[in-house]
């Protein structure tokens, strides 16, 4: 093999956030320095926000609010028949 073909490990490599936060790993490199760490990044913190850019949710809810007005409106599919069912009777009732 050939001798100084791989760099230098540093088992005890200091990485610096920008946050403030240090801790050690192993690495190439003596020190290291990040901007996010796993102390500050929204993921592992758990202050993640969703961001709804197109609107999608607000949309979706508006459809749903719409349909529940309207399905509060309508009439079921017996009610529906029997008017047809008078309709048809009276029809018939006035051409005699």
């Amino acid at each position: 093999m050939k001798k100084d073909t791989h760099p230098e490990y540093n088992a005890k490599a200091k990485v610096t956030c920008a946050c403030g936060n240090s801790f050690t790993v192993g690495s190439t490199s003596k020190e290291l320095k990040v901007e996010i760490c796993s102390n500050c990044h929204p993921f592992y913190t758990g202050k993640q926000k969703l961001m709804d850019t197109a609107g999608r949710v607000d949309r979706f809810k508006r459809i749903v609010k719409q349909q529940e007005e309207v399905a509060k409106t309508r009439k079921g599919k017996k009610v529906k028949k029997a008017k047809a069912a008078e309709k048809k009777v009276n029809k018939a009732g006035k051409e005699k």
